[in-house]
């Protein structure tokens, strides 16, 4: 299959120098100094270890000049969520050229903005659960291999996993592509917007009874949201969603804690979360509004109380705006524990 994909972050370069190592043709579109930089220059992915360097087909800063060299069947959209209206505009004058658009964002609102642009017959859902990190643009390391998930209803969703397991990517077709995106959701949550509050490691966040006490709530809310949608949680490739979702709705808090503290913050392996890596590097905007924010949303059309994940999501927005040392709540959990109970009433 002839793969296009937008981005040559984490996700891109892994996904595509995957297929293209298992015989697929493959295509970027990225910014014009990073085809530049990159064209006809080996990209690399180190898997287990071992280093492996790939050759693109083509890097290009321009769809037309892809499409006038090759056939798409699948467009592969790996940018962060604030960039996925350009990126559909940019689809829009194509679509009838491409098969298949498949979304391997975080969040849940990528695929009715791609849908837009180029019609919703060609969206595909998707859901990345394995841990890569960039090191640099073209070379990322796969950190933990979980799997990748496709929503089911489109000609090409089996085709994809067919395509994808053959390089070694470890596929799975989901029927319910909402119930797969929302229960990545769930995990994207835990520990995020509060580690980058905070300045705390996921560690010191489950560790502390009032501030796991507040990461129970936020996925307790997205659930909720979930619930009021018919949605279930389910479990993704190589993570059980369920027992997390368990965890937080069944489990004595003491308990879940410790479970927590043992197991979900190991699983990061020393990392930070994705919010805290984005705001103390400087990157801007910043994803909180498409997982918290999100749940939000979603949360005011249907009627249901999202106080938590309302509070995380101004209050991580609001620090981005402003210089760090502005942030009042930075080791300072107890002020943001005040804050947030003046909203609710959880302690």
């Amino acid at each position: 299959m002839n793969y296009l994909i937008f981005g040559m972050g984490a996700i891109g370069t892994y996904i595509g120098g995957s297929l293209k190592m298992s015989g697929e043709t493959v295509m970027y579109f990225e910014r014009t100094e990073v085809v530049r930089r990159l064209n006809h220059q080996p990209l690399m992915v180190e898997i287990e270890g071992k280093e492996q360097s790939f050759l693109p087909d083509l890097v290009s800063d321009s769809l037309e000049i892809i499409l006038d060299q090759y056939s798409v069947d699948v467009a592969v959209v790996a940018v962060k969520s604030f960039d996925t209206p350009s990126v559909a505009a940019l689809l829009k004058p194509y679509c009838d050229q491409i098969s298949a658009v498949l979304s391997l964002q975080n969040g849940v609102e990528n695929e009715e903005i791609l849908a837009e642009f180029v019609g919703g017959d060609r969206v595909v859902a998707g859901t990345l659960t394995s841990a890569v990190a960039k090191r640099d643009t073209g070379r990322v390391v796969l950190e933990r291999k979980r799997g990748i998930g496709v929503a089911g209803g489109n000609p090409l969703s089996g085709k994809i996993v067919e395509s994808f397991n053959r390089a070694g990517l470890n596929a799975k077709l989901f029927q319910n592509g909402w119930e797969m995106k929302w229960s990545k959701l769930l995990t994207n949550l835990l520990a995020n917007a509060t580690s980058a509050i905070l300045d705390l490691t996921p560690v010191e966040i489950f560790s502390d009874p009032k501030l796991f006490k507040i990461e129970t709530e936020q996925v307790r809310e997205a659930v909720r949201v979930m619930t009021k949608m018919g949605y279930r949680v389910i479990d993704l490739p190589g993570t059980p969603v369920r027992i997390l979702s368990f965890l937080f709705h069944h489990v004595p808090q003491g308990i879940a804690r410790r479970i927590a503290g043992r197991t979900l913050a190991a699983g990061r392996g020393g990392k930070m979360p994705s919010f805290h890596v984005d705001l103390y590097r400087g990157y801007r905007p910043l994803e909180v509004d498409y997982l918290n924010g999100a749940v939000v949303r979603f949360g005011e059309r249907l009627g249901v109380a999202t106080p938590v994940n309302s509070f995380l999501n101004e209050t991580l927005l609001s620090i981005a705006e402003r210089p760090l040392e502005l942030n009042g709540y930075r080791k300072n959990p107890e002020k943001m524990i005040a804050d947030l109970s003046k909203r609710v009433n959880l302690f």
